[in-house]
Protein backbone atom coordinates (compact mmCIF):
# COMPACT_ATOMS: atom_id res chain seq x y z
CA UNK A 1 0.00 0.00 0.00
CA UNK A 2 1.41 3.32 -0.93
CA UNK A 3 1.07 6.45 1.05
CA UNK A 4 0.84 9.97 -0.33
CA UNK A 5 4.44 10.50 0.74
CA UNK A 6 5.67 7.67 -1.49
CA UNK A 7 4.25 9.02 -4.74
CA UNK A 8 6.54 11.36 -6.60
CA UNK A 9 5.28 14.85 -7.11
CA UNK A 10 5.96 16.76 -10.31
CA UNK A 11 8.62 18.78 -8.51
CA UNK A 12 10.52 15.71 -7.30
CA UNK A 13 10.01 13.40 -10.26
CA UNK A 14 13.43 12.11 -11.32
CA UNK A 15 12.78 12.25 -15.07
CA UNK A 16 10.96 15.60 -15.15
CA UNK A 17 12.69 18.25 -17.26
CA UNK A 18 13.20 21.59 -15.59
CA UNK A 19 10.93 24.38 -16.77
CA UNK A 20 12.74 26.71 -19.16
CA UNK A 21 13.63 30.19 -17.98
CA UNK A 22 11.58 32.76 -19.83
CA UNK A 23 12.54 36.37 -20.28
CA UNK A 24 9.05 37.77 -20.43
CA UNK A 25 10.34 41.31 -21.01
CA UNK A 26 11.03 40.17 -24.56
CA UNK A 27 7.27 39.93 -25.06
CA UNK A 28 7.06 43.70 -24.62
CA UNK A 29 9.68 44.20 -27.29
CA UNK A 30 7.85 41.75 -29.54
CA UNK A 31 4.58 43.64 -29.05
CA UNK A 32 6.33 46.89 -29.92
CA UNK A 33 7.76 45.32 -33.09
CA UNK A 34 4.35 44.06 -34.15
CA UNK A 35 2.68 47.43 -33.50
CA UNK A 36 5.37 49.41 -35.34
CA UNK A 37 5.37 46.95 -38.24
CA UNK A 38 1.59 46.96 -38.53
CA UNK A 39 1.48 50.76 -38.45
CA UNK A 40 4.21 50.96 -41.10
CA UNK A 41 2.26 48.54 -43.29
CA UNK A 42 -0.98 50.50 -42.75
CA UNK A 43 0.74 53.82 -43.41
CA UNK A 44 2.04 52.49 -46.73
CA UNK A 45 -1.56 51.93 -47.83
CA UNK A 46 -2.29 55.65 -47.38
CA UNK A 47 0.42 56.72 -49.84
CA UNK A 48 -1.09 58.23 -52.96
CA UNK A 49 0.89 57.35 -56.06
CA UNK A 50 0.29 58.45 -59.63
CA UNK A 51 0.92 56.48 -62.77
CA UNK A 52 4.38 55.36 -63.69
CA UNK A 53 6.70 53.01 -61.91
CA UNK A 54 4.91 49.71 -61.19
CA UNK A 55 6.96 49.17 -58.05
CA UNK A 56 6.36 52.66 -56.67
CA UNK A 57 7.17 54.11 -53.28
CA UNK A 58 4.85 51.75 -51.39
CA UNK A 59 7.00 48.66 -51.86
CA UNK A 60 9.66 49.62 -49.34
CA UNK A 61 7.31 50.34 -46.39
CA UNK A 62 5.28 47.21 -47.22
CA UNK A 63 8.42 45.08 -47.02
CA UNK A 64 9.72 46.80 -43.87
CA UNK A 65 6.33 46.55 -42.14
CA UNK A 66 5.87 42.88 -43.02
CA UNK A 67 9.41 41.95 -41.95
CA UNK A 68 9.01 43.85 -38.67
CA UNK A 69 5.73 42.05 -37.87
CA UNK A 70 7.32 38.70 -38.77
CA UNK A 71 10.29 39.41 -36.48
CA UNK A 72 7.89 40.31 -33.66
CA UNK A 73 6.00 37.04 -34.10
CA UNK A 74 9.25 35.06 -34.22
CA UNK A 75 10.40 36.79 -31.02
CA UNK A 76 7.14 35.80 -29.30
CA UNK A 77 7.63 32.18 -30.35
CA UNK A 78 11.26 32.16 -29.22
CA UNK A 79 10.35 33.72 -25.88
CA UNK A 80 7.55 31.26 -25.19
CA UNK A 81 9.85 28.39 -26.18
CA UNK A 82 12.28 29.54 -23.51
CA UNK A 83 15.09 31.01 -25.59
CA UNK A 84 17.01 33.51 -23.50
CA UNK A 85 19.62 35.80 -25.03
CA UNK A 86 23.15 35.26 -23.81
CA UNK A 87 25.60 37.98 -22.99
CA UNK A 88 28.34 38.36 -25.54
CA UNK A 89 31.50 36.74 -24.29
CA UNK A 90 33.89 39.06 -26.10
CA UNK A 91 32.81 42.28 -24.41
CA UNK A 92 35.47 44.02 -22.39
CA UNK A 93 33.04 46.19 -20.44
CA UNK A 94 33.32 45.98 -16.70
CA UNK A 95 29.74 46.20 -15.46
CA UNK A 96 30.87 46.88 -11.90
CA UNK A 97 31.82 50.44 -12.83
CA UNK A 98 29.07 53.06 -13.05
CA UNK A 99 28.17 54.85 -16.26
CA UNK A 100 30.29 57.84 -17.28
CA UNK A 101 27.59 60.50 -17.05
CA UNK A 102 30.02 63.30 -17.84
CA UNK A 103 30.63 61.86 -21.30
CA UNK A 104 26.91 61.29 -21.82
CA UNK A 105 26.11 64.88 -20.85
CA UNK A 106 28.84 66.21 -23.16
CA UNK A 107 27.38 64.22 -26.06
CA UNK A 108 23.85 65.42 -25.28
CA UNK A 109 25.15 68.99 -25.21
CA UNK A 110 26.88 68.57 -28.57
CA UNK A 111 23.71 67.09 -30.11
CA UNK A 112 21.55 69.85 -28.64
CA UNK A 113 23.97 72.48 -29.99
CA UNK A 114 23.74 70.88 -33.44
CA UNK A 115 19.94 70.83 -33.40
CA UNK A 116 19.77 74.48 -32.35
CA UNK A 117 22.34 75.77 -34.84
CA UNK A 118 21.92 73.66 -37.99
CA UNK A 119 19.45 76.07 -39.59
CA UNK A 120 21.62 79.13 -38.92
CA UNK A 121 25.13 77.72 -39.39
CA UNK A 122 24.14 75.16 -42.02
CA UNK A 123 24.91 71.48 -42.21
CA UNK A 124 28.51 71.84 -43.37
CA UNK A 125 29.56 73.88 -40.33
CA UNK A 126 27.17 72.36 -37.81
CA UNK A 127 27.97 68.79 -38.90
CA UNK A 128 31.69 69.46 -38.61
CA UNK A 129 31.18 70.87 -35.11
CA UNK A 130 29.08 67.81 -34.28
CA UNK A 131 31.94 65.50 -35.29
CA UNK A 132 34.56 67.59 -33.48
CA UNK A 133 32.44 67.80 -30.31
CA UNK A 134 31.61 64.10 -30.32
CA UNK A 135 35.26 63.15 -30.84
CA UNK A 136 36.30 65.47 -27.99
CA UNK A 137 33.56 64.07 -25.72
CA UNK A 138 34.73 60.52 -26.38
CA UNK A 139 38.33 61.34 -25.54
CA UNK A 140 40.09 62.34 -28.77
CA UNK A 141 43.03 64.68 -28.23
CA UNK A 142 43.96 65.28 -31.87
CA UNK A 143 42.10 68.51 -32.58
CA UNK A 144 43.65 69.22 -36.00
CA UNK A 145 42.73 65.76 -37.33
CA UNK A 146 39.22 66.01 -35.85
CA UNK A 147 38.65 69.39 -37.52
CA UNK A 148 39.88 68.13 -40.90
CA UNK A 149 37.88 64.91 -40.77
CA UNK A 150 34.78 66.74 -39.50
CA UNK A 151 34.82 69.28 -42.32
CA UNK A 152 35.55 66.68 -45.01
CA UNK A 153 32.69 64.46 -43.80
CA UNK A 154 30.18 67.27 -43.36
CA UNK A 155 30.91 69.02 -46.66
CA UNK A 156 31.04 65.67 -48.45
CA UNK A 157 27.72 64.57 -46.97
CA UNK A 158 26.19 67.98 -47.83
CA UNK A 159 27.19 67.56 -51.48
CA UNK A 160 26.06 63.93 -51.51
CA UNK A 161 22.60 64.81 -50.24
CA UNK A 162 22.27 68.04 -52.24
CA UNK A 163 23.65 66.92 -55.59
CA UNK A 164 23.35 63.14 -55.47
CA UNK A 165 20.01 62.64 -53.77
CA UNK A 166 18.36 66.02 -54.35
CA UNK A 167 17.72 66.50 -50.62
CA UNK A 168 18.29 70.12 -49.69
CA UNK A 169 20.25 70.53 -46.46
CA UNK A 170 20.65 74.04 -45.08
CA UNK A 171 23.77 75.80 -46.33
CA UNK A 172 23.59 78.42 -43.56
CA UNK A 173 26.47 80.88 -43.42
CA UNK A 174 28.13 79.11 -46.36
CA UNK A 175 25.22 79.86 -48.69
CA UNK A 176 26.72 80.86 -52.02
CA UNK A 177 30.05 79.24 -51.17
CA UNK A 178 28.92 75.62 -51.37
Amino acid sequence: MSTPLDTPTPDTAPDAAPAPDRDLAQLGLAALLVVVGAYTFYDATTLRVGFGDPVGPRLFPYVIGAVTVALGVLLVLATLRGDVPEAEGGEDVDLRHPADWTTVLKLVGVLLFTVLTVSFLGWAVSGALLFIGAAWSLGSRTLVRDVLVGFVLSVGSWYFFHEGLGVILPAGILDGVL
